[in-house]
């Protein structure tokens, strides 16, 4: 990218190349835009450039940016009382706990909150050690789980390699994913049946009672956003309770409303003794993330007893932002919303993009939570790129995009559409459109390759 042109961006972007060491990255080769506000659906650079985010970031800002009852919220709650210690009870900490329990199944009534994602996996995995004794954790591939020490161990992507020191306790397995099946299936009813039929002899064969819990994303989000086949949790289900195992649903990417439902677990009848989430829950206004704690695991602690907290737990900032952002999604239907746009536009338009680009071996997903997987050949469903790595056209089908006002979330060889619940139809459809013209770019490439 450009310098910025203004002095503003040609500051924030030297110092930034000076002093800010950036996550997942190359230092020196890195080209970072300067951002510099932002909109609704919209993000802007320090030159006033506009861009469709159908990233919500790193899939989080679920109401959108900037959205006036939050912001105002956020700015009351400043005013009032910046910071209180997690010891004290306050209005903000007490409400947000109240309205994200009313979304989940009646036997979740606790909420131990955390700064973000992977501190809440990390306490999940702490309050499952502590509630079985046990030490083990269940945990599949083409799965992530934070960057914190444990929950990076547990992790089941290509980031955990250089991580991985072996001594987590993680034990990890093949979910089902029928377009690159592991069992050999040909039907989702085959895949879903050999997955669980692999996961409880995977399970015999580690020592049943060293395990403490199960964890997965309720739908897999950055390693591809997968849909489970219908069955499959319910199995999982039926595992964890015949070697008393704990289940936990990670829903931090999936959760609050992305995928149509408050969370993704609704969608295939899971039955979680733990809820992890962050993103979502705030739109990332303010850090915040949690753990639901089902009330036999939070009875352990009602006279022993927690060994584990964090200094900023429940900071009123951030929950006085999640109590407006739940409000603001219940008040305006974005729930809703999401399920009709991923039925009625993103699902069509998507399937469509399919079976027009040859680029395109798969797209999958339900809301707003949509991944596009690219190929070099549909036939033999050759990813483009190999695993852990992203190739250049790639690169340049995202590069194309941003020179056109689009932000897409990419990873490996997959585009993901994961744009705000309340983004306007006309702004989605403009984004598809910028979108196909970079696929039609990209099939051209392959062509001649």
């Amino acid at each position: 990218m450009p310098v910025p042109q203004s002095d503003v961006g040609q500051r924030a972007y030297n110092d930034d190349r000076a002093h800010v060491f950036h996550s997942w990255s190359a230092q020196a080769e890195l080209d970072p835009i300067v951002m510099e506000s932002a909109h609704g659906s919209y993000i802007v650079d320090a030159d006033k450039k506009e861009y469709i985010d159908f990233s919500s970031q790193l899939v989080y800002t679920n109401i959108g940016h900037q959205h006036p009852k939050v912001v105002q919220a956020i700015k009351e709650q400043a005013d009032q009382l910046c910071t209180i210690a997690p010891a004290y009870a306050n209005d903000k900490r007490s409400e947000a706990a109240r309205l994200i329990t009313s979304h989940l199944p009646d036997h979740l009534n606790k909420v131990l909150f955390t700064n973000g994602g992977a501190d809440a996996v990390e306490h999940a995995i702490r309050l499952a050690r502590l509630h079985t004794g046990r030490y083990k954790v269940l945990s599949r591939f083409r799965g992530y789980h934070g960057a914190t020490q444990i929950a990076m161990n547990i992790s089941g992507d290509n980031r955990r390699w250089r991580n991985d020191y072996g001594t987590s306790g993680a034990v990890h397995f093949f979910g089902p994913f029928l377009y690159r099946s592991q069992f050999h299936a040909t039907t989702e009813e085959e895949e879903c049946q050999r997955a669980l039929e692999y996961l409880d002899n995977l399970i015999a064969f580690e020592g049943p009672e060293l395990f403490a819990a199960l964890i997965m994303e309720s739908i897999p989000g950055t390693a591809g956003i997968m849909p489970p086949p219908a069955g499959y949790w319910q199995g999982v289900r039926e595992i964890c309770d015949k070697y008393g195992i704990v289940m936990i649903c990670d829903e931090v990417m999936a959760g609050f409303g992305r995928t149509g439902n408050w969370f993704a677990f609704e969608e295939f009848g899971a039955k979680p003794d733990l809820v992890t989430f962050a993103k979502g829950v705030n739109s990332g206004y303010v850090p915040l993330g949690g753990v639901a704690i089902s009330d036999g695991i939070a009875a352990d602690f009602d006279h022993t007893p927690y060994p584990g907290g964090l200094t900023y737990s429940g900071h009123v900032l951030a929950t006085s932002a999640a109590v407006a952002t739940v409000n603001a999604m219940e008040d305006e239907g974005m729930v809703d919303n999401a399920r009709r746009l991923g039925e009625d536009l993103f699902g069509p338009a998507l399937r469509d993009l399919a079976a027009k680009h040859h680029s395109i071996g798969d797209v999958r997903g339900l809301g707003c939570f949509w991944a596009v997987e690219l190929v070099k050949d549909q036939e033999t469903r050759e990813p483009l790129g190999a695993y852990g790595t992203t190739a250049p056209e790639v690169k340049e089908l995202v590069a194309e995009c941003r020179e056109n006002g689009l932000v897409v979330f990419q990873n490996m060889n997959r585009i993901h559409i994961c744009p705000a619940l309340n983004i306007p139809d006309d702004v989605a459809r403009q984004g598809l459109d910028i979108l196909d013209t970079a696929l039609t770019t990209l099939d051209q490439k392959i062509a001649i390759q």
